[in-house]
């Protein structure tokens, strides 16, 4: 069991850090929307305390979608003038108020799914446009180990916790925007604004995908064995990823032709 806590989620962060490198801060941010980070946290909460309560934690964790864009929301339109020391105290407060208000909300999944549809088409519309197209990112080696200790030490610190904290706030803490956190204060240090933006950006495309993730969960995980109903889920995540994206494709070419006239 440590050694799962000490390697699946940083196992996860070096992959989704490295591909701001290769495809730069819009596929990262993308592939920031899977559940790298909260998948392996609530299937160590099943293992440790039954289906029930990982089945409740993903309902939150579904609802925590909300929290999660109020801190890329509140990051993304501060870090445009000010630092990111300011920008990350400016988001950690909107995700804390967020999450505070979501564990008092009912724990059904038609209600944690109606908050996390306003959440990305909240963030669709309403966070900034970069003003210019960002370069990838090189990651030193310091940068990686940061990001796969921080991984690391979250995923201890709620599954150790969780037995104090309940299924709530368990759920709610596997959504804490770890990987937001570390993707854009790094890149905001190393290129500015512009590229923490499209990095952002990019998240709200792949809540789609961890929203059918935690969803199927709700529900799969009190009919079937916990290894299979994270199997699937895992599976219809890729598959939704991969649908998003491709939509995102179509899109972006129908505009290019307007833009070349």
């Amino acid at each position: 069991m440590l050694a799962l806590k000490l390697t699946l989620v940083p196992a996860f962060l070096l992959i989704v850090s490295s591909s701001g490198k290769w495809w730069g801060p819009s596929i990262a941010g993308w592939l920031a929307g899977l559940p790298v980070v909260a998948g392996p946290i609530l299937y160590l909460l099943v293992l440790q305390h039954g289906p029930l309560f990982g089945a409740h934690a993903a309902i939150l964790s579904l609802s925590a979608i909300l929290a999660s864009e109020a801190f890329n929301f509140a990051y993304a339109w501060t870090c445009r003038t000010r630092a990111w020391p300011l920008a990350l105290c400016s988001g950690l407060l909107a995700w804390f108020v967020s999450a505070c208000a979501l564990s008092l909300l009912p724990a059904s999944p038609a209600w944690a799914a109606a908050v996390a549809l306003v959440a990305v088409l909240f963030g669709q519309s309403f966070l900034p446009r970069a003003r210019s197209v960002a370069a990838g990112a090189p990651l030193t080696r310091s940068d990686l180990i940061g990001r796969m200790l921080a991984g690391a030490a979250l995923t201890l610190l709620v599954t150790s916790l969780s037995g104090m904290l309940g299924a709530k706030w368990s759920g709610l803490l596997a959504v804490f925007p770890l990987l937001g956190i570390v993707l854009s204060v790094s890149s905001q240090r190393a290129h500015g604004p512009d590229f923490v933006i499209s990095l952002l950006r990019g998240m709200v495309l792949g809540r789609f995908s961890f929203a059918a993730f935690c969803l199927w969960l709700s529900f799969a995980l009190m009919r079937q064995a916990p290894a299979a109903a994270f199997a699937e889920a895992a599976v219809i995540a890729m598959a939704v990823q991969s649908s998003t994206k491709r939509l995102a494709s179509v899109q972006r070419h129908q505009r290019e032709p307007w833009r070349q006239r």
